[in-house]
């Protein structure tokens, strides 16, 4: 069927009401988003928007469950009047509160429950929650549920396929053979993606900081949570977070280790980065790491590590197990994956597992039970992604296409690829049309994350980069790191790639 056949017909989706979780599990990470006066209004937190939200991106809403088991504490151990916050782990707790650094915090517990409490206070409230966010320590949906239901708050669990036997070794095994070069000793299990990237940083900063290296470099323009942390994380911000955003500019980089290479702990980077995509020449940076005794960083979530082989050139590879792995998409979890040729392997193998968060066993033999599928998830997704992107590519009503494949990338994308057919599922494009004509009458599922079996799209930069859209200065910024307000990112899914062109080809009239 050719592309032009294809656009004649309805689109095989229907619109999802605002506020559906995607997929329908209680546990889903994602929920639709399907106009643009619904993303604004969830932004802007305007409460005829907010009020259908009963899910969401768990880094981002509170999980309903995570809700209920607050209010349940609060009710129980006469907490009236009081803001309460639960993490994942008394470790997680006690952070929070130094973070918090006020006396009115306190640590509570309820047997494996554990979170702060605090007399109401909404800048406390706000400061806890982004933390929160930015290390990514909130409780577990399933950690809740079943809190719940011990407390009689639930009659049953919501009925779900787990794994029978030992979860924590399938997943660590399958991780390890997807990197590569990995055992599953190198493999060490996060609650969430951030907290990967957080604990992974807070050990590289703590073995370079020892030798008088404290200055971070985010390499390109990254994940919002992976900036917060570099932006706020480091040990005196003002001088020790750097930035370059073009990714290509070795010459700029050589530079700046000619410069300041005795100070520079280390860099964190995306390959690809999130969301233009793009791929630098990751032998040339690691080079400069080595030579200058930096260390090197790598997220290659966007594209996965079953597409492409990062783990030769870093120290620590850091992955948002959330993506592709978890395909069902109703499980959050990351991974730190030791490069065992790093000189500072041995370093980061006994220090990890004091900075990572525990994994809930549910979550794990969830995780475990999907895992297995993603090597056919990742070869369906590269299936359907040529014909997608020369719908896109050829269309007059896009701007510009930004891929795996794209001109500017393409070269350093295929000497990591796994193979010339692993394209990953990420597109961002831009239209040559009003953004919330083609968004509001698109029928694809649209809402937060990626690497589903579920196509997903959204207007990334809305919801990762509002405060920016909505300031001169933050606009002025977007522009300087060649980021449109307007930029769409999609992540292909498993259905036909016919039924996702039809369903563009409608939107885009």
């Amino acid at each position: 069927m050719t592309i032009l056949h294809v656009a004649r017909f309805m689109s095989a989706f229907t619109h999802l009401p605002l506020g559906q979780r995607i997929p329908a599990s209680l546990h889903g990470v994602s929920c639709s988003l399907p106009t643009m006066r619904d993303v604004i209004g969830y932004e802007e937190k305007d409460p005829e928007i907010t009020k259908h939200l009963t899910s969401g991106y768990p880094r981002f809403v509170v999980h309903p469950f995570a809700k209920r088991a607050a209010a349940h504490l609060i009710r129980t151990q006469g907490l009236v009047g009081q803001s309460l916050w639960l993490t994942s782990s008394r470790r997680a707790a006690e952070r929070l509160r130094a973070h918090l650094a006020s006396p009115a915090v306190r640590l509570l517990e309820d047997g494996p429950l554990t979170g702060i409490a605090f007399p109401e206070n909404a800048a406390l409230s706000s400061r806890a929650k982004i933390f929160l966010q930015h290390t990514g320590m909130f409780l577990s949906s399933r950690e809740a549920e079943d809190y719940l239901l011990r407390a009689g708050e639930l009659e049953s669990a919501q009925p779900e396929t787990t794994f029978e036997g030992y979860a924590a070794g399938n997943v660590k095994g399958h991780v390890a053979r997807a990197s590569g070069h990995a055992e599953s000793g190198d493999v060490f299990l996060a609650p969430s993606g951030m907290n990967a990237i957080y604990g992974a940083f807070r050990v590289a900063a703590a073995l370079q900081r020892a030798k008088g290296r404290t200055r971070w470099l985010q390499f390109g323009w990254l994940y919002l949570d992976t900036i917060a942390i570099l932006q706020k994380f480091t040990d005196q911000p003002a001088q020790d977070y750097l930035f370059q955003g073009d990714v290509f500019d070795l010459d700029a980089l050589r530079r700046l280790f000619s410069e300041q290479g005795d100070k520079i702990a280390g860099i964190i980077t995306e390959v690809p980065t999130n969301p233009l995509i793009q791929t630098p020449d990751l032998a040339t940076i690691r080079g400069l790491c080595r030579s200058h005794g930096a260390l090197l960083i790598i997220d290659p979530t966007i594209a996965s590590p079953f597409n492409i082989d990062v783990l030769p050139y870093a120290d620590v590879m850091v992955n948002s197990l959330t993506k592709y792995t978890a395909s069902e998409g109703d499980v959050i979890m990351g991974s730190v994956v030791v490069n065992p040729e790093s000189p500072h392997a041995a370093d980061f193998r006994a220090r990890l597992p004091a900075e990572l968060e525990p994994v809930y066993s549910r979550d794990l033999e969830r995780l475990a039970a999907q895992i297995g599928d993603t090597t056919a998830v990742m070869a369906q997704i590269n299936s359907s992604t040529p014909a997608i992107v020369e719908f896109l590519r050829t269309h007059p009503r896009i701007k510009a296409l930004y891929w795996s494949h794209h001109p500017a990338s393409r070269e350093n994308y295929l000497k990591l690829a796994r193979s010339p057919n692993a394209l990953g599922s990420m597109l961002s494009f831009e239209l040559a049309m009003p953004l919330a004509l083609f968004y509001d009458r698109l029928r694809l599922p649209k809402g937060p994350s990626f690497g589903m079996k579920t196509t997903l799209i959204c207007p990334f930069i809305y919801l990762a980069h509002y405060d920016l859209i909505t300031s001169e200065t933050g606009r002025a910024t977007l522009a300087a790191a060649g980021l449109s307000p307007e930029l769409l990112r999609m992540s292909i899914g498993c259905e036909p790639a016919e039924d996702i062109i039809a369903a563009l080809a409608e939107a885009l009239g």
